[in-house]
């Protein structure tokens, strides 16, 4: 079943592109679903599907259960469907996942959570008090929280780098007024928050954990650098990833930087 919402993005987003380009992402985020306990029967809520890659492996870790995903993105939905089609398809004996274009903020599903699984999704929120008392709302008493997305440094070194360039002209004339659209939080804020929100219990961590992508043109200029781009006009867009891939040089490292969350309501 897929369910649709009208909204305004933060972001514009290339699904397709995303799924391509996205395995350092995937690696993450197999990683966070690994730290989640699950019996096999639960109603689990992916909290920014993205493309649906950790959405699958998620599912295959549910057989007898369900999963809700859901993201912001109109084009990131259209390319989860297409990769989760064998589980909601005519051929699936019976839906196993829920492909729902929603804000989290907004979000009311009408029947408890066991858990909530999310992965490089929240630091594109702004408001997380909001974002984490809406969560522990469509959590069952004792449903679990396990989550990963950026955290404070993410990407500071590459970023700075990529500033060197938007300093100058014709690219500076363009983010003047720009703000940047990212939320990279600390882990002491980051649990305070959680409990604030009603959580029982929380632990949250950072790590560095460095990524080479395999790609690294189209994975800067839609993911890394993604807003960036946007910013520009269409003309001035392959111009200014030249020069930030002439400033990196070499082999390009992306200097993740990644909040752990695990938190029981």
């Amino acid at each position: 079943m897929i369910a649709y919402k009208c909204m305004p993005e933060v972001r514009t987003w290339d699904g397709s592109s995303y799924d391509r380009i996205s395995a350092p992402m995937e690696e993450l985020g197999r990683d966070v679903l690994s730290r989640l306990p699950l019996r096999g029967d639960e109603l689990v809520l992916d909290a920014g599907c993205g493309s649906g890659r950790i959405t699958e492996a998620l599912i295959e870790r549910l057989p007898r259960g369900r999963v809700i995903a859901v993201d912001v993105s109109a084009s990131m939905i259209e390319a989860a469907s297409k990769r989760l089609e064998r589980f909601t398809g005519a051929k699936a004996n019976a839906a196993r996942v829920e492909v729902v274009l929603a804000d989290l903020l907004e979000l009311d599903l009408g029947e408890p959570l066991d858990a909530v699984l999310s992965t490089a999704t929240f630091h594109w929120i702004a408001d997380h008090d909001a974002l984490f008392a809406r969560l522990h709302a469509a959590l069952r008493p004792g449903g679990r929280l396990v989550a990963q997305c950026g955290g404070a440094g993410n990407i500071n070194g590459l970023r700075g780098r990529a500033h060197t360039i938007l300093e100058r002209e014709p690219y500076a004339a363009h983010f003047r007024t720009w703000r940047a659209p990212w939320n990279y939080a600390g882990a002491d804020q980051t649990r305070e928050r959680l409990l604030r929100a009603g959580f029982a219990e929380a632990r949250c961590w950072l790590e560095e954990a460095p990524k080479r992508p395999e790609q690294p043109r189209e994975f800067l200029s839609e993911i890394v650098l993604g807003p960036h781009m946007q910013r520009l006009p269409s003309e001035l867009r392959e111009p200014f990833m030249d020069e930030v891939l002439d400033e990196l040089g070499g082999e390009v490292v992306v200097d993740y930087v990644r909040l752990n969350i695990e938190a029981a309501a």
